[in-house]
């Protein structure tokens, strides 16, 4: 059954809103199907946690079928460490969402859970594709239900929220089809386990561009404030809890691994573009004069924060970045949720008009609270130890960014102190009436669970970023290993920090190296020196854990 873990965990909710779609259901009983089918959704993803080895960097659960022969493609499924882990965050928040969407009784409900389902499947399929085209066919799929989730189901200004939606994601997708057709025409393949690495800038940028339009980054996030306004609180939750990481994902699965110069040579850029996304999100945040304003504008910060992780490019960023990546996932879907039940007891969500909310009301002050102090990043927080992770890997080799990642931080506790305060304390607002209730069992069945699991997290916070990207040993896989170059066998040996010479990376032996590398995906970060002819070492610089999210650099070594 393990082969199929991952075609089931894709394809059980696409079957649910296909059969919500065609059964004739009254609204109660296709809200009812629609958490059943989330909550067996979470069952089949706990199950593959049992059953995923965490001692191997390789990938799991693996399904590959021919699709189209002459073009090399085919339904390649799977999952890595990091990539569980994320289809982990989209089971749970997708079950919460559409927990909530039942509690609140949406209206054209059969549409509505359908539509959600479909969403749930389609993001889990861009966790998990291993062929280029399979993860361009989810990655389009996922935005087909938020089109129109927002345009039908949301608020007021919905439709010009959707429209800016539209421009943004259709122009990134079109930019990274056309880097996707290229790139695997180039290679005979579009399989990413088959895929040689690539030094054509354009190529990155296709990719690049896509993923920092769906995150978003600074300068594209034009479309982020009225769209994460003007959608369904839990398709927002969503929406910034979920579909966000798909952006980074890509950064780690493809761009990254897959153009490792490119990625040398736009790092600086993309750093400078998260940085400023980092402290620009975090002061609109601060101005923000909404609940919802606060949530969006901090998760553009939080994705600045999450892509200086990845573009660290070692391995402390890397693990901070994956588990930054789960936990601001669940802290933004519980505001989200959170906001939506203080919006149902106001009529409002605008700050000036709240206040006072804590008084008779202590589960959802206890529950705004708790989610608001681990978002804080407090010390024993699982905020805190992503952050601490992802700053530390900034520190060894751009302590600027670290800096400016540190500051950001304390931005981040004084919009979240004010949310918090302007919500729950201060004088009762003239939207709060005195008769306006305390959470009800379904909103707590709904909340509390997202909220154990960061505590949990706060526990045990090794529980992602120590098993994210495998523990094989690196020095067993090197020095077992025999590399064939044109001058014969030669060892591939672990060797002390040498002076480096001349930049290489062309040249035969190199290209001996990429393919070593490509064939040995467990091999792990760090500094490496292969044997050449000639009797000069061509030093590999590994930054990352594994196969799946490494940047090599290529020099010459002193020998």
């Amino acid at each position: 059954m393990n082969a199929w873990l991952t075609t089931i965990l894709i394809f059980l909710p696409v079957a649910g809103a296909l059969a919500i779609w065609l059964l004739p259901l009254p609204r109660h009983w296709a809200g009812s199907l629609a958490t059943l089918v989330s909550l067996v959704e979470v069952g089949f993803w706990i199950l593959s946690v049992d059953r995923f080895d965490f001692g191997r960097s390789t990938l799991q659960f693996e399904q590959r079928q021919t699709w189209f022969r002459d073009l090399g493609v085919s339904y390649h499924v799977g999952q890595f460490g990091f990539s569980l882990w994320l289809v982990g965050l989209t089971t749970v928040v997708g079950a919460a969402s559409v927990a909530y969407a039942w509690w609140a009784g949406r209206d054209r409900a059969r549409a509505y859970f359908g539509l959600m389902l479909f969403l749930t499947g389609a993001v889990v399929g861009v966790f998990t594709a291993q062929d280029l085209l399979v993860f361009y066919a989810f990655f389009e799929a996922m935005l087909i239900p938020l089109y129109v989730l927002i345009g039908v189901w949301g608020g007021a200004g919905r439709l010009a929220a959707t429209l800016k939606f539209v421009v943004y994601t259709v122009a990134g997708s079109l930019l990274m089809l056309a880097a996707i057709v290229v790139y695997g025409l180039q290679q005979g393949t579009f399989d990413l386990t088959k895929l040689d690495q690539s030094s054509n800038k354009w190529l990155f940028l296709g990719f690049a561009v896509a993923f920092a339009v769906k995150a978003p980054l600074f300068p594209f996030h034009g479309w982020l404030p009225d769209a994460y306004r003007e959608a369904p609180p839990e398709v927002a939750a969503m929406l910034s809890g979920v579909v966000s990481k798909a952006a980074a994902y890509g950064f780690l699965r493809i761009a990254i691994t897959k153009f490792p110069g490119p990625t040398h040579d736009f790092r600086i850029l993309i750093l400078v573009l998260a940085s400023i996304g980092l402290v620009y999100g975090s002061l609109l945040a601060f101005r923000a004069p909404d609940i919802r304003g606060v949530i969006a504008y901090s998760s553009l910060g939080q994705m600045g924060l999450i892509t200086l992780g990845v573009f660290a490019a070692n391995d402390l960023g890397f693990d901070g970045a994956v588990l930054q990546m789960v936990n601001h996932g669940l802290i933004s879907a519980s505001l989200f949720l959170l906001a939506a039940m203080i919006e149902r007891r106001a009529a409002t969500g605008e700050l000036s008009l709240l206040g006072g909310f804590a008084r008779g009301r202590p589960a959802l002050a206890t529950i705004l609270m708790t989610t608001g102090v681990i978002a804080l990043a407090v010390p024993l927080s699982t905020a805190f130890a992503g952050e601490f992770l992802i700053l530390a890997g900034l520190f060894q080799h751009f302590w600027a960014y670290a800096v400016v990642g540190a500051a950001a931080i304390v931005l981040a506790a004084m919009y979240m102190l004010r949310l918090i305060s302007a919500v729950l304390h201060e004088r009762v607002g003239p939207a709060v009436s005195e008769a306006a209730l305390d959470l009800r069992a379904g909103e707590l069945a709904v909340v509390v669970p997202l909220v154990l699991i960061l505590l949990g997290l706060s526990a045990w916070p090794n529980a992602i970023s120590g098993h994210s990207f495998g523990v094989a040993s690196a020095d067993a896989a090197i020095k077992s290993t025999l590399v064939e170059t044109p001058g014969g066998a030669n060892e591939l040996a672990l060797a002390s920090p040498l002076d480096w010479h001349v930049g290489a990376g062309t040249n035969a032996c190199a290209a001996v190296g990429d393919k070593f590398l490509n064939a040995h995906p467990d091999l792990l970060g760090g500094t490496h020196v292969m044997r050449c002819p000639g009797g000069r070492f061509l030093r590999l610089q590994i930054h990352g854990s594994g196969g799946l999210a490494r940047s090599v650099v290529y020099g010459w070594a002193a020998g």
